[in-house]
């Protein structure tokens, strides 16, 4: 089908206040001026091998996000290798969970003066989990075991999907500097992109890549196998068991500055009083690592796995159907509610049934549960996940390629990264009746609405349509597959059989 025009990208247009902030504290700009780095540096767990970490700002989406750079001393063997990297970060970008601090951009940079990586990312407003800890320990306070439990699910949730990928993604560098917090508890990890860079990497690139390994303080969070040919994903679960032990307890003491020592690990294991998770936490730490269980399977421990409730099930399918509604639906089902309506009884014969009526629901309270279900706090766990899509074979250390004939390449557009949760659409004759004029709202997660149109062609299908919709960066990947079902029920509508 016939390409729309790419230049008029007026689904994004948006009107903005002016910003108060002073263009002095302007250091620098991405070549396509969306993103804005700021004179101050952040602490978002100290990244391995990053050697400088600012705060920017996303001048299209109006959020903080972060300014990493990479830099590299050796700038003819960056530049021989500037294929390569390119290549690895755009497979990055792929990695997509709701637990996982999510790749926007990145660029190159190569100049006389310097050679660097610069990859824009996702700001963690609470920081690191160790400065929570550090927090909360200050403030004489215990750890919640509920918070724990909804912790370490989050944290297994996107492990178990780093390691469904095909190859599996080994994180390599998982301690509480590398997994972070929001204000709302939802937990992220960070530093995904550390182990593949590294490993792809040519011997003579690898100098500014450091793990956290080297850092003697964190030693205790890597296996005995850590660094061999051989180790897997089993050594992200020994890392994870002791972020969890760390979680559970607040701290390891250290000795002084230096590393945890063994005999402080066994003082924090034994004062767990709960022994199911003390259970849990020495199956992670397994020195043989196929003792150590998989984070698909941790889920299912006793100490975690929970029968979800018909309301946590009830939010994942609405949000997953969000689409086929009405932006305001929630808002319009409470308002036609009958108050003194019973929700919900409990039959307890001889006695009186238990019941619950909508005057007892608070509507502020479900919207708040469907936000923080829809950001990744209460992920389904008990329930197959889809396996990630278009990550296999790039995300591991590639075998000897032969040289490619280059071909050039139109310049790639941004991507979408916002879901659609609403799609609208409508079909129109022409006035010489000759073809169909399309038009389609579309209206995504933080409420922005597009409206794209198009003249149909006889040869237009549903599936080339949305193709192109996700190509063009109108749309995010993930909602091809729905957008051309959608697209494919209007046109049955209108046009019938065919198309």
């Amino acid at each position: 089908m016939a390409a729309p025009e790419p230049a008029p990208r007026r689904g994004r247009e948006r009107e903005r206040e002016d910003e108060s902030e002073d263009e002095s504290d302007i250091l620098e700009e991405s070549p396509c001026g969306r993103w804005q780095k700021r004179r101050e540096q952040v602490n978002q767990g100290n990244m391995p091998g990053v050697q400088s970490t600012f705060l920017a700002m996303d001048t299209e989406e109006g959020v903080e996000v972060v300014w990493n750079e990479l830099h590299f001393g050796d700038r003819k063997a960056f530049a021989t290798h500037e294929e390569k990297i390119q290549t690895m970060f755009e497979q990055l970008a792929l990695v997509d969970h709701p637990n996982i601090v999510k790749l926007h951009k990145h660029w190159l940079d190569a100049s006389e003066a310097r050679a660097r990586v610069i990859f824009i990312t996702e700001y963690v407003s609470s920081g690191s989990l160790k400065q929570f800890l550090k927090k909360t320990k200050k403030n004489h306070k215990a750890m919640n075991a509920r918070a724990w439990k909804r912790w370490c699910t989050q944290i297994l949730s996107a492990l178990s999907f780093l390691h469904a990928c095909n190859p599996p993604i080994i994180h390599g560098n998982l301690t509480s500097d590398t997994i972070f917090i929001q204000h709302n508890g939802l937990i992220k990890i960070g530093s995904v992109w550390h182990r593949i860079f590294s490993n792809a990497l040519p011997d003579d690139l690898r100098s500014p890549i450091h793990v956290e390994r080297e850092e003697p303080r964190n030693l205790h969070f890597f296996p005995p196998e850590y660094g061999e040919v051989a180790d897997g994903t089993a050594v992200d679960i020994f890392s994870f068991g002791m972020c969890a032990l760390e979680m559970a307890v607040l701290e390891i003491q250290a000795n002084g500055d230096t590393r945890v020592t063994e005999e402080a690990i066994t003082r924090a294991r034994h004062s767990l009083s709960d022994p199911n998770m003390r259970e849990f936490i020495l199956s992670c730490l397994a020195r043989d690592p196929s003792r150590r269980p998989s984070a698909h399977n941790l889920l299912f421990h006793r100490v975690l796995f929970e029968v979800h409730s018909l309301k946590l099930l009830a939010a994942h399918c609405f949000l997953q159907h969000q689409y086929l509604m009405p932006e305001n639906v929630v808002e319009e089902k409470t308002k036609a509610v009958d108050l003194n309506a019973v929700l919900a009884e409990l039959p307890r014969p001889p006695r009186p049934p238990l019941q619950w009526r909508y005057s007892e629901v608070s509507y502020l309270e479900l919207d708040k549960f469907l936000e923080d279900v829809r950001n990744g706090i209460y992920p389904l766990m008990n329930f197959a996940a889809a396996r990630p899509l278009g990550l296999p074979r790039v995300l591991a250390p590639p075998p000897e390629e032969t040289q490619k004939a280059k071909t050039p390449t139109p310049e790639p557009f941004d991507s979408e990264t916002r879901k659609v949760i609403q799609m609208q659409c409508n079909l129109e004759r022409s006035e010489d009746k000759a073809r169909w004029h399309l038009t389609l709202l579309l209206v995504l997660e933080d409420r922005l609405h597009r409206q794209l149109t198009y003249d149909l062609l006889p040869t237009d299908s549903a599936q080339d349509l949305a193709a192109e919709l996700v190509h063009y960066g109108f749309v995010h990947e993930d909602d091809r597959t729905k957008l051309a079902a959608f697209l494919e029920s209007t046109f049955l509508k209108y046009l019938g059989a065919q198309p």
